[in-house]
């Protein structure tokens, strides 16, 4: 594990990674990690400098979540 991201990740375990490899790792954009943050999906769990940290495992949860709203209007049954 790398503590050049966030110094503070090798003490808790948790590895934190930036938006723009978060983004690379979940196969998004990162315009797309920004909207999962404003939808509510997401949520940064740290912050380096002005840029904000996310889990890897918050990432993926957040796209599991972001493909499980429809989209556009519901179905009428």
């Amino acid at each position: 594990m790398s503590t050049s991201r966030n110094p503070g990740a090798a003490l808790s375990g948790v590895a934190l990674v930036t938006s723009a490899l978060a983004a690379q790792e979940a196969g998004v954009v990162p315009a797309t990690i920004r909207k999962w943050v404003q939808l509510g999906h997401l949520r940064p769990s740290g912050q380096q400098g002005r840029a904000h940290l996310y889990r890897l495992e918050d990432v993926f949860a957040a796209e599991r979540a972001a493909r499980r709203v429809p989209r556009g209007r519901a179905a009428t049954p």
